[in-house]
């Protein structure tokens, strides 16, 4: 397969994509989604560390999660590449805010009265399991959808509008969802994350209809799903792609021991947390912006290899700091370089994938990439168990460098890679 793509299938305009108005509302009904989102995660890990002091309970949230996540991942993207998408989109989008309705209602304090801290955090638990089959579906339909509502040439440029519009929601969603915890407390955050997942629904009602792409509804699953994963294994600059996120997340996941590291070991507070929990979105932003104003030229292959063992490198940085403007700097600095992995990613995801596989490869995309930050979490939490949060985190830097070692030399066809 040709790593170079035809010199017409690429755009240098920067506003391009968003110059269409539909890809804007997909865009802006995203933004407002993933800040709810993220607001709910920070506000679930600090609430469930307030309840039981344990970071392990910390790392349970991310396995709650990526349970269903990585189970129902295969049948979602065969449902999404059958289904009309707009509705699938929307349907998943509104039991996203169910749930928060049912978290608003367990940190009332009625629930408060009548249960105890256990009771609690299992409600918390079972109520993320349910999240995680919601996700699965969410994912790949808002990936898939990009492609639909912009012309080819135009995908470099959209795909780097939507992790733009993605981290630049994770910014607002983790730092604001700190200072929400610090002025409203987590039932007044809970009540502005059910209203922001109410205003994203009406956004994303502005979409078309999106009906499937040369696709029979009487195919059979299984042949749908392994269709999905043999395009993946096949075309192996994706498959090392994904890989190489999947093992760098999945030990360079620092950012779920952030309650810990702001309460216990740098003694910052909720405010303090909000910021600390925002450091790396920050940094992938500026990161975001920037290429899309200047895109990537040439090697961005060996750029994305670089970019993961300096991740690597900023995780321990941070575990071993002792002063907050340096683990923010550290975080921050992280973040930069997980922006480059993700424009790079997303970009030959898009690129290499056809129309009618969208949902397929997009599911295979979120059992490498995004269920590694659930996993990533569970195993910070069991190995801060074992060894120690500092330690653990140091542990996770040095294997996500061990990663990028191994990737160099056994996928020589991610590292030559270029678009």
């Amino acid at each position: 397969m040709d790593n170079q793509l035809p010199e017409q299938q690429v755009t240098n305009d920067p506003l391009a994509a968003i110059r269409i108005p539909e890809f804007k509302n997909l865009m802006i009904g995203r933004f407002i989604f993933i800040t709810a989102l993220r607001m709910m995660s920070t506000l679930v890990a600090w609430w469930i560390y307030d309840l039981t002091g344990d970071p392990f309970a910390i790392g349970l949230v991310g396995l709650s999660e990526v349970i269903p996540a990585l189970s129902m991942a295969l049948y979602a993207g065969h449902k999404v590449d059958q289904s009309e998408k707009r509705k699938m989109l929307l349907t998943t989008v509104s039991l996203y805010a169910f749930a928060a309705v049912i978290l608003l209602f367990f940190s009332t304090t009625f629930i408060a009265k009548h249960f105890n801290h256990h009771a609690i955090s299992v409600g918390v638990y079972v109520v993320i399991f349910f999240t995680g089959i919601v996700r699965s579906f969410a994912s790949p339909t808002f990936s898939s959808l990009i492609a639909f509502t912009v012309p080819r040439k135009y995908l470099q440029n959209a795909t780097t509008w939507s992790q733009g519009a993605w981290l630049s929601a994770s910014v607002t969603g983790h730092a604001t969802g700190g200072f929400l915890i610090w002025q409203l407390g987590i039932t007044g955050t809970f009540i502005v994350i059910c209203s922001l997942l109410c205003v994203a629904i009406i956004v994303l009602t502005q979409l078309k209809r999106k009906p499937p792409q040369n696709l029979s509804t009487e195919r059979k699953t299984w042949e749908s799903v392994k269709e999905g994963l043999r395009f993946v294994y096949k075309t192996k600059v994706l498959l090392a792609a994904f890989s190489l996120d999947m093992f760098a997340v999945f030990f360079g996941g620092a950012v779920a021991m952030v309650p810990v590291f702001a309460k216990d070991i740098l003694q910052i507070g909720a405010r303090g947390f909000g910021f600390l929990n925002a450091a790396i979105d920050i940094g992938a932003i500026i990161v975001i912006i920037l290429l899309t104003i200047f895109p990537m030229r040439k090697a961005q292959g060996k750029k994305l290899l670089i970019a993961v063992a300096g991740f690597g490198i900023c995780i321990i940085l941070f575990a071993l700091s002792k002063w907050f403007l340096l683990s923010f700097a550290a975080l921050m600095i992280a973040g930069m370089l997980d922006g480059v992995s993700v424009v790079v990613r997303g970009t030959v995801m898009q690129l290499k994938t056809p129309d009618h596989m969208r949902g397929r490869v997009s599911s295979v995309g979120s059992m490498f990439v995004n269920s590694s930050n659930e996993l990533g979490q569970f195993e910070s939490g069991v190995a801060a168990k074992i060894m120690g949060v500092i330690p653990s985190v140091i542990f996770g830097g040095s294997m996500t460098l061990l990663v990028v070692c191994i990737t160099w030399f056994k996928a020589p066809t991610l590292r030559k890679f270029q678009y």
